[in-house]
């Protein structure tokens, strides 16, 4: 790709990887936050975020992009530390929204190797709260292996983050085996980050769809496509974790399970087990808002398989540990377990 089609494209995907959000205009105060800590049945508890946001802008300079969606929180300073201790979370682990899919090889290569540095940096600078997932081009599946290798043994990085589809292909294409072979292999969680639905243009108009209702959708549209397309059964022992709650499927995957039975013809493919049974693998973030929609998804994947999600910088909550607290009916080793237990077990964090 030549210098003006990278500049273009990938500023455009910058845009889109984080369209629509908006941002809590709360970092970079000039008085320190004092740090709050967690508490459950008297004991203090070490509390993991595995839903924050940032940008690496030596990575958006590569190609002449703005911050994107003029969220200025999302580069990490002081301020966000300050956040951290408000909110009272202990460790971030931090994302990427994937606005490179379209890159070549080489713009590719380049762009990453910045980026990866970056974040590498950034939990050099605040090594107890901060850590990262790789980022990875997993248009070219090969050098994605390459990249998550490099970033777990080499940067110290703690998993690896992806988007919900790669430039309109879906995760389920075998074309990714590689990656997940490898991923597999290196035994890390997969993050898996919606990007909403772009080709779907019901979503326009009043009523913010195209996140509302975009960001779940294309998560579930993913997590289907990689049970249904055998993805689960060739590479069983994959980590997935899926934010927002896994998304619709998080709260409605009952209706999988009848599906091929319904309509043999639409199933050519035979998957080994249940779709409900591959979710029952998974993890999911705490992301859903309301006490009830988490306890539901503690009663179908168990408090084991949930842990916080803030999505910082963007204004969804400001209570990732108060909804948790407060949730009924969870006992005090859940909320143990779904504060930072089960972060710090499934991303082997020292702390």
């Amino acid at each position: 790709m030549d210098r003006r089609k990278f500049l273009g494209s990938s500023a455009g995907l910058l845009a889109a990887a984080s369209v629509g959000t908006g941002y809590l205009g709360m970092a970079g105060s000039a008085i320190a936050q004092a740090r709050r800590e967690v508490r459950v049945g008297g004991s203090r508890v070490t509390t993991v975020d595995v839903h924050s946001h940032t940008i690496i802008p030596a990575a958006t300079d590569l190609i002449g992009a703005a911050i994107a969606n003029n969220n200025p929180n999302l580069v990490i300073d002081q301020g966000r530390i300050d956040v951290m201790n408000r909110f009272g979370i202990d460790i971030e682990i931090l994302s990427i929204n994937p606005f490179w899919y379209q890159l070549g090889v080489d713009d590719a290569r380049r762009l990453i190797d910045v980026q990866n540095q970056g974040l590498a940096d950034l939990c050099a600078r605040y090594p107890d709260r901060l850590r990262a997932m790789a980022t990875v081009a997993l248009q070219h599946p090969e050098l994605a292996a390459e990249q998550l290798e490099h970033g777990i043994k080499n940067l110290g990085f703690v998993g690896v983050s992806m988007g919900g589809s790669v430039a309109g292909e879906e995760l389920g294409s075998t074309r990714f085996d590689p990656f997940w072979a490898a991923a597999q292999e290196i035994d890390v969680p997969i993050w898996l980050h919606p990007q909403s639905v772009p080709g779907l243009s019901r979503l326009q108009g009043n009523g913010y769809l195209f996140n509302v209702i975009g960001n779940p959708l294309d998560t579930t549209i993913a997590l289907s496509h990689m049970i249904f397309e055998g993805v689960l059964d060739r590479f069983p022992r994959l980590k997935i974790v899926a934010a927002h709650g896994g998304g619709y499927l998080g709260s409605y995957a009952d209706r999988s399970d009848y599906g091929c039975d319904r309509s043999p013809a639409d199933c050519p493919k035979t998957i080994q087990r249940k779709p409900t049974e591959y979710l029952r693998d998974m993890y999911f973030d705490s992301l859903v808002f309301t006490g009830e929609n988490l306890r539901h998804l503690v009663a179908q994947y168990g408090a084991d398989h949930l842990m916080i999600g803030s999505d910082y910088p963007y204004e969804w909550t400001d209570r990732p540990v108060d909804h948790v607290l407060e949730t009924p009916g969870l006992s005090d080793a859940d909320k143990i377990a779904i504060l930072g237990g089960n972060a710090i077990r499934l991303y082997r964090l020292e702390v």
